[in-house]
């Protein structure tokens, strides 16, 4: 029996994804650009899709051809996937939730900390020789997130495991708002709310949310100044979800403390964006899920969800 022929998007996927596909597949790999695929994808069995600059769109599923059966994507989030096009065309797909909640909800709390603690403008005062006694006013102001109202946009696997690890933070309360309440927020002790009482009510906010129609530039101006003066605003979900120039203006106004970024438009960013140029502001670039330990299990199971529909078996976290 002929192999299944499966495309690897990204020449730096950990090699425990092809030895779990090699059994069973012949693999090949590509870089990640839109031409590499071009010239690869056609006659292929299953797509492992790691790719930050294309979209799996009608035209690239049209070059991939009739024998396409699943696509796997390593990430949580999947915006860059024409989703309905892979319903139309009966490909199973699936992408790593569960995986990524520890590794972001750590870079999350990091930002928050860096953010709320005024760790950005430290440290240019200590480059610019302007290391200030420890009871000065401008230190004094710094967030705490003891006793602090914790808002959490998303309660998914990535907002639940901020949750569990602010735990033992002594947090006053925490909130959180989504489509609907969730029995794991009941589990949790959070309070579901609406995103304006969310927001109104918070010290440290922080956003999960994948990118979808109705949760691009969500975070606008009109949001932030709903905020409260000391909020300290954290995005680890999708940089969309942000009207970046809404939140330069409230940054700058002094509407909202801080923000912690670890997810901006466009990425890379530019390094003149004005991002850059506020000391209230902690980015970090994309790193959520950049440690061999979740990389590695996201690339397993990828290539897992990849082998079991390829057996006409369902995905271990199927999307569709």
């Amino acid at each position: 029996m002929d192999k299944f022929k499966v495309l690897i998007v990204n020449d730096t996927v950990p090699q425990g994804a092809f030895d779990i596909l090699k059994t069973h597949c012949d693999v090949v790999i590509c870089k990640d650009e839109r031409s590499a695929i071009l010239k690869n994808i056609g006659g292929i069995d299953a797509l492992v899709w790691v790719s930050y600059d294309t979209m799996v769109d009608k035209n690239l599923l049209d070059a991939a051809g009739p024998n396409l059966k699943a696509v796997a994507t390593m990430s949580a989030g999947y915006d860059n996937i024409d989703v309905q096009e892979l319903k139309v065309r009966g490909i199973k797909f699936g992408n790593t939730p569960g995986i990524v909640g520890s590794a972001v909800a750590e870079q999350a709390i990091m930002l928050a900390l860096a953010a709320g603690r005024r760790l950005n403008e430290a440290r240019i005062a200590i480059e610019s020789s302007e290391w200030c006694n420890a009871l000065d006013a401008t230190w004094m102001s710094g967030m705490e997130i003891s006793g602090s109202v914790v808002g959490i946009v998303g309660l998914g696997s990535i907002g639940q495991a901020i949750v569990k690890k602010l735990q033992g933070f002594e947090v006053k309360k925490f909130l959180y708002t989504g489509r609907k309440p969730k029995s794991e927020g009941e589990q949790l002790k959070c309070e579901f709310v609406s995103l304006k009482h969310l927001v109104q009510e918070s010290d440290f906010i922080f956003s999960c949310l994948p990118l979808t129609k109705e949760t691009t530039n969500i975070f606008d101006y009109e949001l932030f100044s709903k905020m409260k003066k000391n909020a300290v605003f954290v995005n680890v979900g999708r940089g969309g979800s942000v009207n970046q120039g809404d939140l330069v203006r409230a940054l700058r106004e002094n509407l909202i403390f801080a923000a912690g970024l670890d997810v901006m438009t466009p990425e890379p960013l530019d390094p003149n964006d004005e991002l850059l140029k506020l000391p209230n502001c902690v980015l970090s670039p994309h790193l959520g899920t950049s440690t061999w330990k979740t990389t590695n299990d996201m690339a397993k199971l990828t290539a897992n969800n990849i082998l079991r529909a390829l057996k006409g078996e369902p995905m271990l976290t199927p999307v569709v």
